[in-house]
């Protein structure tokens, strides 16, 4: 297991999507992804990738693992 490296927008989209989530949905300034109870707000869609610090607390947030996160393809 490598560290964790910076992330497109879609592709985290894509991760989330096969870890049980649904979305993104529109919602105040953010858009958010679902998976039961659990609301998760995502980055906006910009031209860069999403960083390091801010992938680990999207993932913290998610309740996801980063083995779990890493495994997902």
């Amino acid at each position: 297991m490598g560290p964790l490296a910076p992330i497109s927008h879609r592709n985290l989209i894509a991760k989330l999507r096969r870890l049980g989530f649904e979305g993104p949905y529109g919602g105040g300034k953010h858009p958010m992804m679902v998976r039961g109870e659990l609301r998760l707000t995502i980055p906006n869609p910009h031209g860069a990738d999403i960083g390091v610090a801010l992938l680990a607390r999207v993932l913290t947030q998610a309740g996801v693992s980063r083995e779990e996160c890493e495994s997902v393809e």
